[in-house]
């Protein structure tokens, strides 16, 4: 139970220390969706499961996108053998990735990654930055700031950020010591998802209290569940997809 203890006490300081970012977070999509924006999530690696609770999830946002590498294969048409660890250190995937999105000027854009140095993620807050997009990073502050740059600028996803959402891991993400060094039981995973699953909730309240219905999904596995998803998804056509 020492991994549960560990990861709750963490996930409550998180919830916690981050509830203004949140609010900040959330402001920035309910400005995105009223103006008839989509919520752009990108995350490679473990963090893609990140983009994966903001984009496509029952009890989340229908107008929504998740962008990752996979990508450049199911809609750019190159093979499968692109797909390595090391893509997400190209800083030109990123340019891809984006000239392959359905995005206009009102979209706001989430950025996941616990390291930020990576120079696709890196590349893409630049680029997003540059196109006048709002930009929400959820990042690790402290394992961020101990590591150098991968992009040749230099600088990190936390610098580029409108709001940095801290999911408050350690370096090197895991928080349990091993005996003669080292550490396993990661939790980047679980206390990002959190993040993300408040930011969606704060910004769903935020509609309520304006008087608008928020469009949610449904899950699929519940009565009616496809035929309200696919009517909300018919109002955002050709502004959001659903691949593999």
């Amino acid at each position: 139970m020492t991994y549960a203890t560990e990861a709750l006490k963490l996930a409550h300081h998180v919830a916690e220390t981050q509830a203004e970012p949140v609010r900040q977070a959330a402001a920035l999509l309910v400005a995105s969706l009223r103006a008839g924006g989509v919520v752009n999530a990108f995350g490679s690696g473990h963090s893609e499961a990140i983009a994966m609770e903001i984009a496509g999830r029952a009890g989340g946002l229908v107008p929504s996108n998740r962008l990752s590498p996979r990508d450049l294969v199911l809609y750019g048409g190159q093979p499968p053998s692109v797909l390595t660890p090391e893509l997400e250190r190209d800083p030109a995937v990123a340019h891809q990735i984006y000239a392959l999105a359905p995005v206009a000027s009102q979209d706001v854009f989430v950025l996941v990654s616990s390291s930020g140095v990576n120079g696709a993620v890196v590349e893409l807050a630049t680029l997003v930055k540059d196109r006048g997009h709002p930009l929400i990073a959820i990042t690790s502050v402290r394992h961020s700031t101990l590591m150098t740059s991968r992009h040749p600028s230099g600088r990190k996803l936390l610098d580029l950020a409108d709001v940095v959402l801290d999911n408050g891991s350690p370096y090197g993400d895991a928080i349990l010591d091993l005996p003669g060094g080292g550490s396993y039981g990661a939790v980047s995973t679980i206390t990002s998802a959190l993040l993300a699953q408040m930011t969606v909730a704060e910004t769903v309240s935020a509609l309520v209290a304006l008087g608008e219905t928020p469009p949610i999904y449904l899950s699929v596995n519940v009565t009616g569940g496809d035929e309200h998803n696919k009517a909300l998804e018919s109002r955002y056509a050709g502004r959001i997809r659903r691949g593999a």
